[in-house]
């Protein structure tokens, strides 16, 4: 008996609620169990189909959802940061991109007997890869700094990026079409980037104006600039035809670039859209997946996957990194990860409902060697790239890094501290003032919350070792202890006492996020330390032996608050609780300034 509709909206909710929780149970990228969950409510159980379930109203609610992923996709590139990016990841855009859609055209041309136009469609889509599959890979790959480094921003630029290049392979493909002659196609494919650019330029502009200005009250902000995108996305369109996707990209990419606009909350909103926006569209695409039509390519498709992992990428990295730095071994690794996602999935079913409408035959079998590549990418890389590094000695062996939830006073006295003795720190705070201070003092600092999706994406956790809850907000310090608990293991997770609480009473209570304030001792809050720090006392390292212990640093040290014990081996000790530490050893303690004169550095 079929389901009714609001009963299936139901379960496309509830299906996106467990995809999510298992990808975050399992740390792997989201794509996988929305995938998974989608092609068993469509294809294996047919308990939904998308094209009888929403109609006509399929193609519209796709193009609208491609729209915000690509807007808000945009927000995130900022010129500035492409400028000081390494020469690697420049020519990763510049040359290994443009290989890479070459190397994939000519594979589903040669091998699927794809039409060339198509060919090129799916070669143009599969360039991006995007930070939602690259940051959970690297988080369990634990590359060395300079492999991190290129994938993660590699993910970050190529997402908006690739999108604009693919837009303009496909505004090229459909535009051909209907061009009566090439002169005539290159004169409409040169309105439509036109309008794209200069509407969504334009409008980008205004809309920066708007919010500086704040000619929307806080409360509408969110729903104001949701609403300007979707608008801007109808009225491109209206004025040429598949304009919009284009403009509203250039939209994000020129508020992103605007100085003094406030998009904080913007991109809050952006990460609780996704989970509910993307989520769903993810299940309604991989319902629509045709299995048949998928194993019908036989092994043809298994030739175009191993020439994506093994020509394609590995070709793009040689010539990218032609010249540079990079070690063997890292560019071997960096031939192996290339994962596609988010974007590949949505703007190639979207593309392939557009040349549906437009009565081209073969627009399903692009959605099923896209969805095919994203799958193949992410499982074998997924469950190869960890032992590869290992293997390829790139990855690093032990973290010995320090993540400080807080960039307060205290927080930075600490981290100073600590990178004296050669401890890689890193601060986070949304409060921009001690971001700033962090930075001026020469402390790696990220600014926002560190549980954020941002932060998933931007936050590089490759060589944090131990998590440090230092905020004065009980509240911040909670949803830091909870979230890094799941990622590090609750032993590697602590946060100080604090009396400032947003919580109600019953949360600010629980046993669970008591048994983590213990940081330096169960009797320190940060209201004392503040104290301690705002009178004078200082953070000082003391080498502990056998002929001078713990007892005769106690008795030397009277009020002393023991903070760390940095072991023989490199590893950091938390202290307070904790029994006296081994020596030798070296100390980190708050020594009090009537005391101060008798430490020994």
């Amino acid at each position: 008996m079929p389901l009714s509709a609001p009963l299936l909206l139901v379960i496309i909710g509830f299906s996106s609620l467990m995809a999510q929780w298992i990808a975050w149970l399992l740390r792997l990228p989201a794509i996988l169990p929305l995938l998974v969950f989608g092609i068993i409510l469509g294809p294996v159980t047919h308990v939904l189909q998308p094209d009888a379930l929403f109609g006509d109203l399929l193609f519209p609610l796709v193009s609208l959802s491609v729209a915000i992923i690509l807007f808000e996709g945009a927000l995130t590139l900022r010129l500035d940061e492409i400028r000081g990016l390494g020469g690697v990841v420049r020519n990763l855009m510049v040359i290994g991109m443009p290989v890479t859609f070459i190397v994939i055209s000519l594979a589903c041309w040669l091998l699927l007997n794809f039409p060339p136009e198509l060919a090129a469609l799916v070669g143009a889509v599969t360039v991006v890869t995007g930070p939602t599959v690259i940051a959970p890979l690297m988080r369990v790959v634990r590359p060395n700094a300079a492999i991190n480094q290129v994938l993660r921003w590699e993910g970050i630029v190529i997402d908006p990026v690739g999108a604009i290049f693919t837009l303009l392979v496909f505004e090229f493909i459909v535009l051909r079409q209907h061009a009566e002659s090439l002169s005539h196609l290159f004169w409409t494919l040169g309105v439509t980037a036109a309008v794209g650019l200069s509407l969504g330029a334009l409008v980008g502009w205004l809309l920066g104006i708007a919010l500086k200005r704040v000619w929307l009250p806080g409360y509408l902000q969110n729903f104001g600039v949701l609403a300007i995108v979707l608008t801007t996305f109808g009225v491109s369109n209206a004025l040429a035809d598949e304009s919009g996707l284009l403009t509203v990209t250039v939209m994000g990419i020129w508020l992103a670039n605007m100085r003094d606009v406030d998009l904080r909350d913007i991109i809050a909103f952006k990460e609780e859209l996704s989970a509910l926006l993307i989520s769903g569209l993810f299940i309604i695409l991989a319902a629509r997946l045709d299995i048949g039509a998928l194993l019908s390519l036989g092994w043809p498709l298994v030739a175009v996957l191993l020439v994506v992992q093994f020509v394609a990428r590995p070709l793009c990295i040689a010539l990218s990194t032609w010249g540079s730095s990079l070690h063997w071994r890292d560019r071997m690794l960096l031939s192996w990860i290339a994962p596609r996602g988010i974007v590949a999935a949505a703007v190639s079913s979207l593309f392939a409902l557009t040349l549906a409408r437009s009565g081209y035959a073969q627009a399903d079998r692009l959605v099923t060697v896209v969805f095919a590549v994203i799958i193949g990418t992410v499982v074998l890389q997924s469950l190869t790239s960890a032992p590869l590094a290992r293997w390829l000695r790139v990855q690093q062996q032990r973290p010995r890094g320090v993540l400080i939830i807080g960039a307060n006073a205290v927080a930075r006295a600490l981290a100073l501290a600590l990178q004296r003795l050669e401890i890689p720190v890193m601060l986070t705070d949304s409060s921009w003032e001690y971001y700033r201070q962090a930075r001026m003092e020469g402390i790696p600092a990220y600014y926002g919350n560190a549980w954020s999706e941002h932060a998933e994406n931007y936050l590089d956790l490759s060589d944090i070792a131990q998590v440090l809850a230092l905020s004065p907000n009980r509240h911040q310090n909670a949803l830091a202890v909870y979230h890094f608990s799941h990622i590090f293991g609750a032993t590697k997770v602590a946060s100080v006492r604090s009396g400032s609480s947003l919580l109600g009473r019953r949360d600010s209570e629980s046993p669970r996020f008591r048994r983590h304030e213990t940081l330096f001792g169960a009797e320190q809050t940060y209201g004392h330390l503040s104290t301690l720090l705002a009178k004078g006392a200082t953070i000082k390292a003391t080498q502990l032996t056998e002929n001078f212990g713990w007892q005769d640093y106690l008795t030397t040290h009277p009020g002393v608050v023991p903070l760390f014990a940095l072991k023989e081996n490199g590893q950091l000790a938390i202290m307070g609780n904790a029994p006296p530490p081994e020596v030798p050893c070296t100390l980190i303690a708050l020594v009090q300034v009537e005391n101060s004169s008798n430490a020994s550095d």
